[in-house]
């Protein structure tokens, strides 16, 4: 047992404070029952409860009143803001001479030690809010929902109601890096998108992506990176997290158009799930259901997208994909992220150099251009959610160094590719034999016989014409719950919920 794990202190009234490994136990004798504020149940003994240190915000003291700001889980999709508040006794109500009791000040040092042992508190946070994300809810979800958490953990917040398109990235191009532990989207996807290309526009870019984790309060359509990330797809859960939340390295990729290169976060799409995302836009009042709607109908049209595709695989077969992903989660499960992950060698410079040209630049060196008539979905992605109840990618590791490559066949008889959907929700989908899927570090395709359509890079439309695409380890930071996906676990993706 270390020197926190039993701490006690008592207050008037002989209502106790101890320390434990993953609990603040409380314990007030005047209660006859559990309180409505009991963030967990009492293990029965009259006065007692537990109180997780993760979802500790906040202790202080003053004038003689020592207080405890806290997050009740009200459901699994709502945290709200809680406080306890005790005056602090002049002298030790024990007996036992034994038990040497800490001061107050010492006791709450100690308490928020443990609460964020292995992250930073008071984070200091760039706060981009969108307000026409999703349903449109996303200021009313900050006032309500968000802010009070984070003001409860004594954060630092630079807020701003974002206008226009575009907006998010100019403001990230243009910020004092130095001011700010995390740049958060309170938004969907777009908006993280627009940051993570911000940082990417920037002289110092490298520096920049290494330096600002950027984070997610989940106010859209999809919100798969907090899906990924805190594992929910609601706000005020997803604000804990980030409270809470360790700096995390992630893999970036970098997509080529034209004269034209992007940094994608989540994902490169031509075809059905292209399609049942851009062409949703009119139904976004639907919120995620859109996208189940444009998927079904698009199946039931049994439609393909005929491309060229050129492939630097990686791992080939899903017993070696299975066998990669169970390696790299064992090794992370249970671990902090390191601290030293910053390379203080970085000099300021911009994005990394391109291993393997654009999709303007020759074919590289060992890539067969293959010609495909009947594809019905091409999916290429670094994150495992693509949106809640959407596992598109099971095996997706945040920090690997491969993209997860799916393909599958649009010429598939209806019954079959219906069940090939369903799949995805039922966490099957990766076991379909319809389903191909790879490890791979780089591609270039290049769609034909259309003479427009939809391409997604991370949810947004770029033009319809060929594109190339290659890995960056690490180049991103976030703020993850775990250090890794929310997908993942010690056995890998068949146990996560």
């Amino acid at each position: 047992m270390d020197s926190v794990t039993g701490m006690r202190l008592v207050l008037e009234g002989k209502n106790t404070l101890t320390i434990g490994d993953q609990n603040l136990e409380v314990y007030e004798p005047a209660s006859k029952q559990r309180t409505s504020c009991a963030p967990i149940a009492s293990d029965g003994t009259s006065g007692k409860q537990m109180i997780a240190l993760y979802d500790i915000l906040w202790a202080s003291i003053d004038n003689n009143t020592l207080s405890i700001d806290y997050a009740r889980h009200v459901s699994k999709s709502s945290v709200t803001l809680q406080k306890k508040t005790y005056k602090i006794k002049g002298t030790n109500g024990f007996a036992d001479d034994a038990f040497i009791e800490p001061s107050p000040e010492t006791f709450v040092a100690s308490l928020l030690a443990r609460a964020y042992h292995n992250t930073k508190p008071q984070k200091r946070a760039y706060a981009l809010v969108n307000p026409h994300a999703g349903p449109g809810h996303a200021i009313r979800q900050w006032t309500n929902e968000v802010k009070p958490l984070f003001d409860a953990a004594r954060m630092e917040v630079d807020m701003v109601v974002l206008k226009r398109g575009g907006e998010a990235t100019d403001l990230v191009e243009k910020a004092d890096i130095e001011k700010y532990d995390t740049i958060m989207a309170c938004s969907g996807d777009g908006t993280v998108h627009e940051i993570f290309n911000g940082l990417g526009k920037r002289p110092d870019a490298r520096t920049a992506l290494a330096k600002v984790a950027v984070s997610h309060v989940p106010c859209g359509s999809g919100n798969a990176m907090a899906c990924n990330l805190y594992g929910s797809r609601y706000p005020s859960v997803a604000a804990l997290a980030i409270i809470k939340g360790v700096v995390t390295p992630m893999d970036l990729v970098s997509v080529t158009q034209g004269s034209q290169r992007l940094l994608s976060f989540l994902s490169q799409s031509v075809g059905i799930v292209a399609e049942s995302d851009l062409g949703t836009e009119n139904m976004r009042w639907m919120g995620a259901t859109r996208f189940d709607v444009g998927m079904v109908t698009r199946v039931f049209q049994q439609k393909c997208y005929p491309c060229d595709l050129a492939v630097k695989v990686e791992i080939e077969g899903k017993d070696k994909v299975k066998a990669h992903y169970r390696r790299f989660v064992q090794g992370v499960v249970g671990k902090s992220a390191p601290d030293d992950f910053l390379d203080s060698e970085i000099e300021e410079q911009g994005l990394p150099p391109l291993k393997y040209g654009t999709a303007q630049d020759k074919l590289p060196d060992g890539w067969e251009l293959v010609s495909y008539d009947n594809i019905g979905n091409f999916y290429c992605g670094n994150m495992a959610w693509m949106a809640p109840n959407a596992n598109f990618f099971p095996a997706s590791l945040i920090s690997d160094g491969y993209m997860d490559l799916v393909t599958i066949n649009g010429d598939l008889p209806i019954i079959t590719a219906v069940s090939t959907l369903l799949a995805v929700e039922a966490g099957t989908f990766f076991e379909k034999p319809d389903v191909n899927y790879r490890k791979i570090s780089a591609y270039r395709i290049i769609p034909r016989n259309q003479q427009d359509g939809y391409i997604s890079i991370d949810g947004e439309k770029v033009p319809f014409q060929a594109f190339q695409a290659e890995i960056h380890p690490s180049l991103g930071r976030v703020l993850s719950k775990n250090g890794m996906y929310e997908a993942a676990g010690p056995t890998g993706w068949e146990n996560a919920s």
